[in-house]
């Protein structure tokens, strides 16, 4: 059940962040990677992160809500979750471990908030 209310919740997440219109793309020469930055409405940053050459996420992505606070960060690799992800939800955070594009494991790390933040 829980996954299934974080699935639900990250979907929520991507849906609004995608739904976003203003974008800048640049191509780093030196990763063969293109960089994207979206914004929102009011000019802050929803996400940012890279895309490969065949426009599959790559990479390490961040998204940010309106007011500039961090709500998620992770990898991917080749269009595939990767790895550890963070959500930011209030003061608490869940590390979310995928494996094969796949919810892993799931962790709840209650007001850990500034150790979170150093991912």
């Amino acid at each position: 059940m829980k996954k299934i209310i974080l699935l639900l919740t990250i979907c929520a997440m991507t849906s609004i962040v995608y739904s976003q219109k203003d974008r800048e793309l640049k191509l780093n020469e030196e990763t063969n990677l293109i960089e994207v930055k979206e914004y929102h409405d009011n000019g802050l940053i929803s996400q940012e992160g890279t895309f490969n050459l065949e426009g599959q996420l790559h990479g390490e992505w961040v998204s940010f809500n309106d007011r500039g606070e961090k709500i998620s960060k992770g990898s991917y690799v080749n269009g595939q979750r990767t790895g550890k992800w963070y959500f930011w939800l209030g003061n608490s955070v869940k590390e979310v471990e995928y494996s094969k594009n796949a919810i892993a494991s799931i962790d709840g790390v209650k007001n850990k908030t500034r150790l979170a933040d150093n991912h």
